[in-house]
């Protein structure tokens, strides 16, 4: 799983990932430039949508990426869009699946094939609030902390076990944007470091369980902002 890292920055020394995404494309973007900088050993083979109107592809496209859309439209439900959106992913022969706001639920039809080589990030502390609404769910609870981690993905939802976090002070004043705001910014930084460890080795998934530099990773590395 290991790629080069002392060769001259070519496509032969960088993990091949395929970065999927629903919206804006925020993190992808975040990672697409560590990329370009040398930064993060990996190579973009494509970015897919299942929203062909998704910005995210619009700005993929001007980051010089490749881009693919494949609406849900038209399949007779949800394994059979999994299944051609798998093949799909295939095509690019990616050994990292990373999902950046990619707003679908996945069925073993696509986590099957990529198992263990599925990641995503969600903003919150999981397993506090899977799902969405995120921080809305934190202020109606009165949190103090809030964050975003970057988990493996299985077949639960947000269920696969957790990389690694960042937590987040919840101000006084916070409204649902500002705190978005802030862990967003968070997402930018952490999410290209977990993808930097598989990339380079250093992470990977035995069984259900997580491990990083060797050792089993048993709680999250967590990161305060």
């Amino acid at each position: 799983m290991t790629p080069s890292t002392s060769g001259n920055g070519t496509s032969e020394s960088r993990l091949p990932v395929v970065i999927l995404i629903s919206g804006r494309g925020s993190n992808m973007q975040a990672i697409a430039q560590r990329a370009a900088s040398g930064e993060l050993p990996i190579e973009i083979r494509a970015v897919i949508s299942d929203r062909p109107e998704a910005a995210g592809l619009a700005l993929a496209a001007s980051l010089g990426l490749p881009t693919a859309a494949l609406s849900p439209k038209g399949f007779a439900d949800r394994p059979a869009y999994d299944t051609a959106l798998a093949a799909l992913v295939k095509s690019h022969a990616p050994r990292l699946v990373v999902l950046a706001g990619f707003m679908r639920i996945l069925t073993p039809n696509f986590i099957g094939p990529f198992a263990g080589r599925i990641l995503n990030i969600h903003p919150s502390l999981l397993p506090k609030y899977r799902g969405l609404h995120t921080h809305r769910r934190a202020l109606e609870a009165g949190d103090t902390i809030h964050g975003v981690s970057v988990h493996f993905v299985t077949e639960e939802l947000d269920g696969g076990p957790v990389i690694i976090q960042t937590t987040v002070p919840v101000l006084a004043s916070d409204t649902e944007a500002t705190l978005s705001a802030r862990v967003q910014r968070q997402e930018h930084s952490i999410y290209p470091q977990a993808i930097d460890w598989f990339a380079r080795g250093r992470l990977e998934l035995k069984g259900e369980q997580p491990w990083l530099d060797g050792q089993a990773l048993r709680t999250p590395v967590v990161i305060a902002s």
